[in-house]
């Protein structure tokens, strides 16, 4: 996990505030206090799990006293129907936590189940499949975590990770007479020692002048394959080459045979479909 317990507490507490857990009318109208339960995690469809220990903390954030039991890993492939964890005691405490719950658990799932789908589809290759920076608000790390679960790499966790020099910084450069060999000049003598240097490009002609001057990657923007195997012939040795945009799982095994090093899909994080994940309870008499 890409948080420490005391930070994972921060990320949850603050969706369980927003939930408003501590004044649940319904709970509170419908079931007794001296109600216990055993409720399980079962999936509706196959998948990869992450998020488990994000989903019993929330739990235990209601009440410590409810017993969480997880009988799968992070990173275990599931099949619909099999129950991964079972939580037992205050049912009233169980029914509170539910949704915030399955809320992480579910698009965690789903990040690391669609991850898998696009390191599986180019099995075989060196190529490596990479997030951005394109997550929830407030949720990057959780989401950053759940792509690594899946068999992906995180790219830069925030901007201050490394230069990245994209078209609007190149535009924003054009008033001062900045082309794109002076950019990465001027970010070489600014920029600690210590940070990569990698530049956007969106033709075959800028691929080269960015190699060229020097950059440490070269991100191929909306190129089409053919675009990008010419583009890594030529500048392959010099730098580490990225593709981005327009990545599918229709087409990503066609970019990996272009000779990339890294792909980079946005898509990962910023439209994933959750991951069907049901509480299913059992109810008896304390």
């Amino acid at each position: 996990m890409l948080l420490t317990p005391r930070e994972l507490d921060v990320f949850i507490d603050c969706a369980l505030e927003e939930d408003s857990v501590g004044s649940d009318v319904t709970t509170s109208a419908l079931i007794p206090p001296h109600l216990e339960s055993r409720a399980s995690l079962v999936p509706q469809e196959a998948g990869i799990l992450a998020g488990l220990d994000v989903a019993a903390r929330t739990f235990l954030r209601v009440n410590s006293d409810l017993v969480f039991t997880s009988k799968l890993l992070d990173g275990d492939r599931v099949e619909g129907g099999e129950i991964v964890a079972t939580i037992t005691g205050s049912m009233a405490s169980i029914l509170t936590a539910e949704r915030t719950a399955l809320n992480f658990l579910q698009r965690m799932c789903g990040i690391a189940t669609l991850t898998d789908q696009y390191v599986q589809a180019v099995d075989g290759t060196a190529v490596s499949i990479t997030d951005t920076r394109k997550t929830v608000p407030g949720l990057r790390l959780l989401d950053k975590y759940a792509v690594s679960i899946g068999g992906g790499r995180n790219h830069r966790m925030t901007l201050a990770d490394g230069v990245l020099i994209k078209d609007n910084h190149l535009a924003a450069l054009q008033g001062e007479g900045v082309d794109l060999r002076q950019a990465i000049k001027r970010a070489r003598a600014r920029a600690p020692h210590t940070v990569k240097i990698e530049v956007e490009v969106e033709s075959i002609e800028a691929a080269l002048a960015a190699a060229s001057a020097g950059a440490d990657i070269v991100m191929l923007d909306n190129m089409s394959p053919d675009e990008m195997r010419v583009a890594v012939d030529q500048i392959a040795t010099d730098c580490t080459v990225e593709a981005s945009g327009g990545i599918t799982l229709a087409n990503v095994a066609e970019v990996a045979a272009s000779g990339v090093d890294i792909i980079s899909i946005g898509a990962l994080t910023h439209s994933v479909r959750a991951l069907d994940i049901s509480l299913d309870y059992e109810t008896k008499n304390a």
